[in-house]
């Protein structure tokens, strides 16, 4: 235990004068604290108002903890650690639980949006209906010295007795009395606008399609808006195609009097006559464990998932072991002291690792290409045809693996030539004299020691091949396509890509599909690397006992 000095502090702790900070210091601490406050202030509105209440919690739990650290002193150390504990909390641990959540949601393409936020654009989309009174009105389009817009509107009586004039300003409607056949070129300070300012015939001043009060005029209160009706300048008075009643929770449309009740099961709005007629588009809710049961029931996506499951472990494996045999092989190569020149062929050995893996990548799919490649002509040479090595579904897999050793050798040389060089020559040295011959000492001593040490490595390996979309996208993108599959899915994909083709696919995003996917995958690759760790440590106890 540590001797405390005479005022109780232990020798070696920071007196609490040297936790002092500067009045300047001070100052500027708090001038980046209102900073970051007033951003995280202006963010959780936009959050709040967009209904994203997940990600405006965590903001607020930041924001909190942020402001915590900081006039706290006892918590004066955190504050060197803050950052990243900010950075932390919202780029890895609020992604994991909102993918979770979303992985109980309908949440995709045709179900983006809340229920508020889908029914203002469902009334949006939908656009006006006019009433049949004021649709006859012709219009034309002024503008004042000030900027100020109106409208001269002219119809047709009911009654055939003549024709009814009105200059509409902002909010004033003036009968006009012996109103000319054309309207003129002036009129009360305003200028008659030329045809392209007209709503239709070429871009309007937006202003000109505001909407005017038109108290006592045509209907008691009524809305005009420069709109065009076919061949016909008119103004008409607009009316929403569909209304939402909140209290009955259903949508009208005003053109054929249906009416759409919502359905939080499925989260759309339904005809109640019509069960099949629905609108678009629909809204977010809670789907409890579809998703999940989709994975399981649903024979059309159960077929390609099993084989895409399959081929994950496969490829995994197969990627692990090949990296390995090779690399061992080369590292057992250079480690003799006999090898003339092992450091230029050491060099030339890990090029592959050095070039980026994406042009690498490339390069290998040039060379399989079927009508163009190197490999594909070589093919031809010695068996007589070309091999379709990535349309073929079995030479695609192929030819991923022999891509993936071509990219891993140098990395599992290396590890495996810095972990030979960590054994004990006394070891061998001992096994000579029993007698033991080189594939004893091999499979015996150096195999053992070498899983011992490099067995976590070998676990990472496999965790990232898992996961490894860079090298099937740039690659084979999952080609070829599995025949009849209900969802972008090739016999080439691993779990990762199909997941990402189910979330962007072509055929529509499905992200709460996709999030159920990725949770499955996480329990995967955890169990998997639980039990390789468990193996690594038969491996250490193993290598104890050489």
């Amino acid at each position: 235990m540590a001797a405390a000095n005479a005022t109780g502090v232990p020798q070696g702790a920071p007196a609490s004068d040297d936790l002092k900070e500067s009045t300047l210091t001070t100052v500027l601490r708090l001038i980046g604290l209102m900073v970051f406050n007033a951003f995280a202030l202006i963010l959780l509105y936009s959050f709040f108002r967009g209904e994203e209440y997940g990600l405006a919690l965590t903001l607020a739990v930041v924001t909190i903890g942020v402001n915590v650290v900081s006039f706290f002193p006892n918590l004066y150390p955190l504050r060197w650690m803050t950052a990243g504990f900010v950075f932390l909390i919202l780029l890895v641990v609020f992604p994991v639980i909102s993918t979770i959540g979303t992985a109980f949601t309908n949440y995709g393409d045709g179900n983006l949006f809340p229920k508020s936020q889908t029914v203002q654009q469902i009334i949006r989309v939908g656009g006006t209906i006019q009433t049949a009174e004021v649709t006859d009105y012709k219009f034309f389009g002024y503008q004042n010295d000030e900027g100020v817009y109106a409208l001269w509107l002219t119809r047709d009586l009911p009654d055939g007795s003549g024709v009814e004039t009105v200059f509409v300003t902002q909010g004033s409607v003036t009968p006009v009395t012996e109103a000319p056949a054309e309207p003129p070129a002036s009129y009360e300070g305003f200028t008659l606008l030329s045809p392209s300012g007209i709503p239709g015939e070429g871009r309007p001043p937006r202003e000109l399609n505001a909407f005017y009060s038109l108290d006592g005029f045509g209907t008691e209160t009524d809305s005009v808006a420069a709109t065009r009706n076919g061949a016909t300048r008119a103004a008409g008075a607009p009316e929403a195609r569909y209304i939402y009643d909140e209290a009955a929770d259903t949508i009208t449309d005003k053109t054929t009097g249906a009416v759409y009740r919502a359905d939080d099961v499925t989260g759309d709005f339904r005809n109640i006559a019509s069960q099949n007629d629905v609108l678009a588009p629909g809204y977010r809710v809670n789907i409890g464990l579809t998703n999940f049961m989709r994975l399981v029931n649903d024979p059309t996506l159960r077929g390609p998932l099993i084989d895409i499951f399959v081929w994950t472990i496969v490829f995994s494996f197969l990627s692990v072991v090949t990296t390995f045999i090779v690399g061992l092989g080369m590292a057992l190569v250079l480690n003799d002291p006999r090898m003339p020149g092992r450091a230029l062929i050491r060099g030339i050995l890990i090029i592959p690792y050095a070039i980026p893996g994406v042009i690498s990548v490339v390069v290998w799919r040039g060379m399989l290409n079927l009508n163009l490649g190197v490999v594909t002509d070589l093919s031809e040479m010695l068996t007589g045809d070309r091999i379709q090595f990535l349309l073929n579904p079995w030479w695609a897999k192929f030819s991923i693996v022999l891509v993936n050793l071509w990219l891993g050798y140098p990395y599992m040389m290396l590890i495996c030539q810095g972990a030979l060089q960590g054994i004990p020559s006394e070891v061998y040295e001992a096994a000579a004299v029993d007698g033991a011959k080189p594939f004893q000492r091999f499979w015996q001593i150096t195999l053992p020691l070498l899983l011992a040490s490099i067995g976590p490595l070998l676990v990472a390996s496999f965790t990232f091949n898992f996961n490894n979309y860079l090298l099937i996208r740039t690659l084979t993108d999952g080609a070829p396509v599995i025949p009849g599959s209900p969802v972008p899915a090739g016999h080439t994909d691993i779990l990762i890509s199909y997941v990402y083709k189910s979330a962007f696919g072509n055929r529509g995003a499905d992200y709460g599909y996709a999030s159920a996917i990725t949770i499955v995958i996480f329990l995967i690759v955890a169990s998997l690397t639980v039990l390789q760790f468990r193996l690594n440590r038969r491996f250490e106890e193993v290598g104890e006992n050489v």
